[in-house]
């Protein structure tokens, strides 16, 4: 019998009532501690955030703990603990008698998006406990407690199966990822190391055209299909209109990622930037991409500046690339192309598999805590009673 359609035989004919959160479980406010009030040691010291934001040497939780971070970006995230903890800008939930603490913890966990949305404040972001605790958290018989507890154990069981498949299954992923990037590297490397005297080297201004981006802002773009690329790892925002089309290879100019070499194959809106397309024939614009990004390192050195860090244009005319034969270049980039694939695509590869080992956990988690009245029939085999 599978996992879903014993829960389903165990839920068989028994009601499902829902209590506020309140009710069934002590929410208290952590204890304010700043930084410089704290004696190192190896007490997480748990605030707004999604990890610790220091160790102190003293706790104010022990046991089994659920914690919410009660401000910042991260307001309203939920966290185990099983360790002694310092809970400061943050509060924790401490299940009664008939709630199964890490049962609460994997609602509170199904609903993390909601508890992200009870947000406020102007400034800095706020989650009260006020706003927590009258949410409605299912209990399983209610009015047959001993009976509702081994409900709640049963569904514990399951996801900590699950926790724990995820985990190993995430953590081989991504090792394989991991050794793929590595790989991908060490063959970047190895194809596109030319001997002297074995291939021509030119300046970049001799083979290409490098051309800077139309300066604009935010408030000066129309909405519209077309990714306005700047100083980031990725578009802005968009605009209805493009100064970019084909292939593209593209240069932050300034700020932190100044330097920084992406590839583009749609059309772009490209501003605070510049672009090197590939003139002549002799040299193909992806094998151009592959010989900078491999240079990536070198080319953040580039910038200057004391404040704000600045690559110019001009100091890539007499920058020195390795010119091989078409058919050469067709045939390193066909290999880089099939790494790059597997290692950094989102929809194809260990990524995606990654991706979808998550998103089956949080299936299966939703599926157990919505209480279906007809169980679907699902095989779990690595899940053993």
């Amino acid at each position: 019998m599978s996992e879903m359609s014993f829960l389903g035989s165990l839920l068989d004919g028994v009601d499902v009532g829902a209590k506020p959160l309140g009710e069934v479980a002590k929410i208290k406010r952590g204890t304010s501690i700043t930084q410089k009030d704290v004696t190192p040691g190896a007490i997480p010291v748990i605030a707004g955030g999604r990890t610790p934001a220091y160790f102190h040497n003293v706790s104010n939780r022990t046991g089994q703990t659920i914690v919410i971070a009660g401000s910042g970006a991260y307001a309203g995230f939920v966290s185990w603990w099983e360790q002694p903890i310092f809970v400061s800008d943050a509060f924790t939930v401490k299940a009664y008698s008939d709630l199964l603490p890490k049962y609460c913890f994997y609602w509170l966990q199904g609903i993390q998006q909601q508890l992200h949305e009870l947000k406020s404040g102007g400034g800095v972001p706020h989650v009260y406990p006020r706003d927590v605790a009258p949410l409605q958290i299912p209990i399983p018989c209610p009015e047959n407690p001993e009976k509702s507890l081994e409900i709640q154990a049963e569904i514990v069981r399951i996801l900590d199966a699950f926790t724990e498949l995820t985990a190993e299954l995430t953590a081989e992923l991504t090792a394989e990822l991991t050794a793929r990037k590595k790989q991908y590297i060490y063959y970047r490397d190895q194809l596109l190391s030319f001997e002297d005297g074995k291939v021509e080297w030119k300046a970049l201004g001799e083979v290409g055209a490098i051309l800077r981006g139309t300066a604009i802002t935010e408030k000066e773009t129309n909405p519209g299909e077309f990714p306005v690329v700047a100083n980031g790892p990725s578009h802005n925002y968009y605009h209805d209109k493009s100064n970019r089309s084909g292939e593209t290879i593209v240069i932050a100019r300034s700020g932190a990622y100044a330097g920084l070499v992406s590839y583009w194959n749609q059309p772009i809106f490209l501003t605070d930037a510049f672009s090197i397309h590939p003139e002549n024939k002799v040299l193909s614009t992806k094998f151009l991409y592959y010989v900078l990004k491999n240079d990536q390192t070198k080319i953040h050195l580039m910038g200057k500046g004391a404040g704000v860090p600045h690559v110019r244009a001009k100091d890539f005319e007499s920058y020195k690339i390795p010119v091989p034969p078409v058919a050469e270049q067709a045939r390193i980039v066909a290999i880089l192309d099939k790494f790059d694939t597997l290692t950094n695509s989102l929809t194809e590869g260990l990524p995606r598999e990654i991706a979808l080992r998550q998103k089956q956990y949080a299936y299966y988690r939703n599926l157990l805590l919505s209480f279906p009245k007809s169980a679907p029939e699902v095989h779990l085999a690595a899940v053993e009673k």
